[in-house]
């Protein structure tokens, strides 16, 4: 099977949704494909929620994701919105604005990544 470029855009801010994102991030990765997770609309509040010591499933995760590099990036805009600027800058998450401060859905697609909106 040949590697394959998986962007994943998490616009949900359900942690219970969130974490069908990270697994299927995480079990892309782990077998051989590209992954980047970018974080849009209310999802971008996660970052502030599970970052820390929680032992839940999503905080689990959410470690495991960042520690395998498959954060890409947080909507600028969204992040502004939710509150939590300061928080995906305390985490070094590169903000995403090329398209009107928000991430562009077709750029991933010119660069030849699979787009997958949860």
């Amino acid at each position: 099977m040949s590697t394959q470029k998986y962007a994943l855009f998490a616009f949900n801010g359900d942690p219970m949704c969130f974490i069908h994102v990270l697994l299927n991030g995480i079990e892309f990765k782990e077998k051989g494909h590209e992954v980047q997770i970018i974080m849009e609309g209310s999802a971008t509040k996660l970052v502030r929620d599970l970052n820390g010591e929680g032992s839940t499933p999503s905080h689990t995760m959410y470690r495991k994701a960042r520690e395998m590099g498959l954060i890409a990036g947080a909507c600028k805009a969204c992040s502004n919105q939710m509150g939590v600027l300061e928080d995906v800058k305390e985490q070094e998450i590169p903000f995403r604005d090329e398209m009107h401060g928000h991430p562009s859905i077709p750029q991933f697609r010119e660069e030849g990544w699979e787009v997958i909106t949860f």
